[in-house]
């Protein structure tokens, strides 16, 4: 059973950025402090593997993850389809993929689109990129450093969820 935040409460969230090329993965605890990034990857696969290697090795990489980081909750990055339909569908197999290795670990999944993330985090849904870079490392008190923006959308996805999850326990209380 997942709990409501308290000042005393820690919360450990898995925010995912899916793709299957590239997947961005995170790690993020709120404690009475604040926000904390305790881990963030960016997991690439091999172009000229098979697509069912890739997945494979993503799931595999991903499962290892959430064994090691132990999280109560992922938060995923809703399918962006502004993209062609052969890799949109690739990446909802991924996502599937994600969704199923979820369940398998009793993780709880909530769904955010790109706009509610960059509306949670900037209070602009329009917001590019590197504003939501910039606050991403303010919040978290980062250079920015990290090479792939997957890795700061799964970061922004987890932060996304921990700013709202009071509001989503009661919602999955209430069903």
């Amino acid at each position: 059973m997942l709990k409501t935040s308290s000042p005393t409460t820690k919360i450990r969230i898995i925010g995912i950025d899916p793709g299957y090329e590239r997947l961005g993965v995170a790690i993020v605890d709120k404690t009475k402090t604040g926000e904390v990034l305790i881990f963030s990857t960016c997991l690439r696969t091999k172009t000229k593997d098979s697509f069912t290697q890739r997945l494979l090795d993503l799931g595999q990489a991903l499962e290892k993850i959430i064994k090691t980081y132990r999280p109560e909750a992922l938060a995923l990055e809703s399918l962006f389809i502004n993209i062609n339909q052969k890799t949109a569908m690739k990446v909802a197999e991924t996502r599937g993929m994600i969704i199923y290795l979820a369940g398998k670990n009793q993780l709880p999944v909530f769904d955010f689109t790109p706009l509610e993330i960059k509306s949670c985090l900037t209070g602009y849904g329009q917001a590019d990129k590197k504003q939501v870079i910039n606050l991403v490392c303010q919040l978290l008190k980062l250079a920015p450093s990290k090479a792939l923006d997957d890795e700061y959308d799964a970061i922004a996805t987890a932060l996304t969820l921990l700013a709202r999850w009071n509001e989503k326990v009661r919602l999955l209380e209430s069903i």
